[in-house]
């Protein structure tokens, strides 16, 4: 049986690293779970649809995919979309009614996690 590595990106290894470091920092799980999440194999991954994020989120809350964020569905909300990847046509799409960011500018705007909904 193979030991388990890890995720070899170095990138990646890196936000895992800081998000671990914020939730101590500031006692908050979510940053300790999101880097749970982004630790799993890439095949295990969440991806997610606009239309579940839209379906599960209200104005104004920050919607965070510990993955990939696929543009399938509508999306009318005006909210944060906080993901480790979008697809090109996901970041068109939410751009037009929202805003989409990367997990590192969440954790700098937002670093006690306020309003933030995990989606996936």
């Amino acid at each position: 049986m193979a030991r388990r590595t890890g995720p070899t990106n170095l990138a990646l290894k890196n936000l895992i690293i800081e998000l671990k470091k914020q939730a101590t920092k500031e006692k908050i799980a979510l940053w300790k779970r999101i880097a749970t999440d982004l630790s799993k194999p890439t095949r295990k991954r969440r991806e997610v649809n606009l239309g579940k994020i839209n379906k599960y989120t209200r104005e104004g809350e920050t919607a965070i995919v510990p993955g990939k964020v696929l543009s399938e569905g509508e999306f009318t909300k005006k909210i944060t979309v906080a993901a480790y990847k979008f697809s090109e046509k996901a970041k068109e799409k939410i751009s037009q009614a929202g805003k989409a960011i990367s997990i590192k500018e969440l954790m700098k705007d937002n670093p006690k996690g306020k309003k933030v909904r995990i989606i996936g």
